[in-house]
This record gives structure tokens, sequence and C-alpha cells, in this order.
């Protein structure tokens, strides 16, 4: 089996372990189509969730059932990342243009105001969109964010860089060995992962960190969960990075979590806090739902 059918059939696998009825749907946006997976109830205040770099919106199998009890949950495939969104229409050069495609998924999905909540890459997505349309959104929450409030850590980056010396197959697999100390606790995630080696991202956009007087004047309310044990960066400082920034966020420190085990492992805390917050500010306003 080649690389992509191979990790289309893991992708499917892992969507299959998600504990509630989930359905997919592909919306138009100028940058190409953009796989979502939609459950809860119809009548739920809506949570959009995007997915750290290369793990797609499947990642979310050990949240979606917590989530999706009271909520209406949207599960994103990132345009220009692993998945089975695909970029065939404009090109992706920057921050201003994954707003502009985030913008057009939530006009697609016929959705006014959600809660947005992103992990690594797709909470620097999610940032930068609350930066630029506080408005739409309810609540945001951030999972151990890359390059929002501090710099990531040039060893981790290093690590990263010298992954791609290894053969393509072990690369996935290694690297999130060196970062969590163990191999993935699922085995149907380690599938996953393991089939992502062969695969190319179309386009990864640069990741500048948002200017400081800018993050001081975002008004939506937020959560940060930095993972204590983050090789991506030092969670401490992280955390109070994002507390000094954003002064009225609130910022928890997970006890024994990485940056590649969140959200996958050990989940319990992490949805709690996620139900505890989202339920604290529910969005009663829908335009519509998908």
């Amino acid at each position: 089996m080649g690389d992509e059918p191979r990790f289309l059939a893991a992708y499917d696998a892992v969507l299959r372990q998600w504990p509630v009825p989930v359905r997919g749907v592909d919306v138009p946006t100028p940058y190409g189509s953009t796989r979502v997976h939609v459950c809860g109830p119809e009548d739920g205040s809506p949570v959009v969730l995007l997915p750290g770099g290369g793990t797609t919106s499947v990642v979310w199998y050990a949240n979606a059932g917590a989530l999706a009890a009271t909520h209406r949950v949207y599960a994103v495939d990132l345009i220009g990342d692993f998945g089975r969104s695909v970029h065939d229409g404009a090109p992706l050069r920057d921050a201003g243009d994954l707003v502009t495609w985030l913008e057009a998924v939530l006009d697609g999905l016929g959705l006014d105001r959600v809660h947005l909540c992103g992990h690594s890459y797709g909470a620097w997505i999610a940032l930068r969109h609350a930066l630029h349309a506080p408005h739409r959104l309810a609540g945001l929450a951030l999972l151990d964010p890359a390059q929002c409030f501090t710099r990531m850590s040039s060893r981790y980056l290093l690590h990263a860089v010298l992954t791609l010396l290894r053969p393509a197959a072990q690369r996935p697999r290694a690297f999130h060995r060196w970062e969590t100390g163990r191999d993935p606790e699922d085995r149907v995630w380690r599938e996953f992962l393991d089939s992502t080696a062969g695969l190319k991202r179309s386009k990864v956009v640069a990741m500048p960190r948002p200017a400081e007087h800018a993050l001081r004047a975002c008004p939506v309310r937020t959560l940060v969960v930095a993972a204590e044990r983050s090789r991506a960066h030092d969670a401490s400082r992280m955390a109070a990075d994002a507390r000094r920034l954003l002064p009225g966020a609130e910022v928890v420190v997970l006890p024994g979590a990485s940056h590649h085990s969140i959200p996958t492992e050990r989940p319990g805390e992490l949805n709690r806090l996620l139900a505890d917050f989202f339920g604290s500010g529910d969005p009663r306003h829908i335009s519509g739902t998908s």
C-alpha cells in the first residue's frame, strides 16, 4: 500500500474510534475544500477544534465524546497540512491567509459566534483569528500553544531537524518518543502517526509571534493550557508570559502532559478544563448549524 492509501486508511481507523456519531462535510473556501467532522447535538453551542500540525482533525478522538455531550463540535483538517482538506486554490503565504481561510470555513458552516480551541500550530492559528475577529469568538482555548507567547525551544527545533536524518518510516514515532518519553499509548493512533511518514504538506506557513500590544488588547475570554513536560518550550515561562500578555486569561499548567501527548493521552483533566471553560461562556446566537 502506498503512502496516501495507507494514511487515509489509518485516518479512517482513528475516526472510527470517536465515541459519538460523526459525519464529515467538505466546506469550500478560496484556498480549497476543507474537511470538517461534525458531532454533538444540533442545538448545542458550537466548538471549533484546530489540531496541531500533522495530526489532522481525527486527533480529537479522546476529547470528542466529552465535548459533544453538550456542544456541537466541528473538528477541522487544516488547509495545507495532512488530511482530507484539499489545498488547490489560492496560495497560503502568511498568517493573514490562514485567518481568511478560517473565516471562510466558519461562514461556510453558517457559524456566527463560536468557541475556538487549538493545539500547537492550531493554537497559533486560533490566536491569530481571535486578534483579527474577536467578535466571532465566545471563548478561545489554547493547548500548549506554539509561537504565541514564548519562543519555541531551540533544542526542540534542532531535534526536529535531526529527526530528518533518520529513515523516513521511523521519523514520526521517534520524534514523539523523544518529546513524550514513550510511544503513543493507543495502537490505532501509533499506526496513524506511522502512516504520515511519507507525506508532504502543501505549504508550511512561517509562525511569527503576535505583537505584544495586540495580545494585551485582545478582549476574548481565553484559557491557556501549558503542558508541564513540554519540550517545545519551557512550560513555566510560557505560562508566565501568557499571564503577562493576556492579563484576563485563565492559565493552567497540566501536570504530566507533554506537547505531543495533548490532547490524545490521559485526557480526563483536559476534558474537564475545556468543558468547564466552554460551559461558562455559552454563545446562544448562532446564524446556523451544520
